[in-house]
């Protein structure tokens, strides 16, 4: 199994790099890999001892960094590395201010890629987040005696560790790995069915995240007065389905605001046409004479403002869940008190059944249903209320995922 396993590695990189002739992400995964063993040079000697997280993409990352934070806490004189497999995480985190020393792409996971990239770093830990394994990767840090974890794990039926192929998959993490910290109880007695014993539910480690979003400032400028009187609805990395909701909403109530933050800025272009008198954001830094009371949408053509935006949302409706791109953060909404709809596709968000469960979100299978609940909340005060107090207290009841998750970890 482990020769097909390297067939399957070369087969990927082979596949992405002919992949990379015709498309741009992919393009800039397969070059960025390139430059990944210079920056670990660059940025760690020999005598500098590192703490390592692999996230595959910007949610994963967003997990786990609530724990990197607190292990830099715990050993401020060891330097830190996050590596990433997607482009859209590397190029998030990579332009922020982090407390990384080092951010760069994980390298193919070929016996040799990873051999080379390690013996340029003093690794004393390692994690990865939820379900990105290389195995590769796991079995030469272990070589390296290096501690192994994995952050917010998630098990799930359909995974290949649960088929007759598995076995080997499974032999690979009972070897490596050290711990498995579970987001949820069904994770855990999955993985312990087929072996996997060292672990302990820890939770979500995105909710102590979240819980400090409501502590920092969150104001944005203009848009309280774009708001004005009335009632808003955010809508978080929406894409094509929820940009349907929006235009249902827009027709049959005038009086809410909508604000549209795009999952990908290319569909502002979209989003313009669809909606001719909406006023861009970008424009509301340069104008002077504003007339906010004529214009019911606003469509945010900039990064990083989304989390910040839901602190002024009385509804919020998160994209990625009417297909299979995956639903995107619906915890940040939920932590302002934010009563959150989505489509029903999110198997690998558990978060979204327990949002459901708290009576704080609401999910659908169609984008014409979506729609008319939120019209209806918009004109039933008292259920959206409760609903906003359910999602807020949904959020603020979980356990302090990364304290348990640290403990146990200086317990090891």
């Amino acid at each position: 199994m482990n020769f097909l396993y390297n067939i399957f590695i070369y087969l990927l990189i082979f596949g992405m790099k002919v992949f990379s002739l015709f498309n741009d992400k992919t393009k800039r995964g397969v070059e960025g890999r390139k430059e990944s063993v210079n920056r670990i040079k660059s940025a760690f000697s020999a005598s500098d001892k590192v703490i390592w997280m692999h996230a595959a993409s910007l949610g994963e990352y967003e997990q786990g960094l609530p724990v990197l934070e607190r292990l830099k806490d715990e050993f401020p004189s060891h330097k830190i590395l996050i590596t990433f497999f997607s482009p859209s995480g590397y190029e998030n985190v990579v332009k922020k201010k982090s407390i990384a020393d080092a951010i760069c792409y994980l390298p193919f996971d070929t016996k040799k890629n990873i051999r080379e990239f390690i013996s340029h770093i003093n690794i004393e830990l390692f994690f990865t987040v939820k379900y990105d394994y290389w195995y590769n990767l796991l079995a030469e840090l272990k070589n390296n005696d290096v501690k192994i974890f994995v952050i917010s794990a998630l098990f799930y039926e359909s995974q290949s560790f649960f088929t007759s192929y598995g076995r080997w998959f499974v032999k690979q993490l009972q070897k490596n790995v050290d711990w498995f910290f579970h987001q949820t109880q069904h994770s855990y007695l999955l993985a312990k069915s087929i072996g996997l014993t060292n672990a302990s539910v820890t939770g979500d480690t995105r909710f102590d995240r979240v819980k400090h979003l409501k502590t920092r400032d969150n104001h944005i400028d203009f848009i309280k007065e774009f708001i004005g009187d009335e009632k808003a609805i955010v809508f978080g990395s929406s894409w094509q389905a929820e940009e349907k909701i929006a235009k249902m909403i827009f027709g049959k109530n005038q009086d809410v605001k909508l604000i549209i933050a795009p999952h990908d800025l290319k569909r502002v272009e979209n989003l313009k046409e669809i909606f001719p008198d909406a006023i861009l954001y970008s424009n509301l830094k340069n104008s002077q004479a504003l007339q906010f009371p004529n214009s019911q949408i606003l469509i945010i053509d900039s990064i990083g403002l989304l989390s910040k935006l839901y602190s002024y949302a009385d509804i919020a409706i998160v994209g990625g869940g009417f297909h299979d791109s995956g639903l995107h953060n619906i915890l940040e909404a939920a932590a302002f008190g934010v009563p959150v709809i989505f489509g029903n596709h999110y198997m690998k968000n558990p978060e979204a059944d327990d949002l459901i469960k708290f009576d704080g979100g609401k999910s659908f299978e169609h984008e014409n249903e979506a729609a008319e609940f939120a019209l209806y909340l918009l004109n039933n005060d008292e259920e959206l209320k409760n609903m906003s107090e359910n999602a807020g207290k949904f959020v603020a009841e979980q356990p302090n995922s990364s304290e348990l998750i640290i403990h146990k970890i200086l317990s090891l």
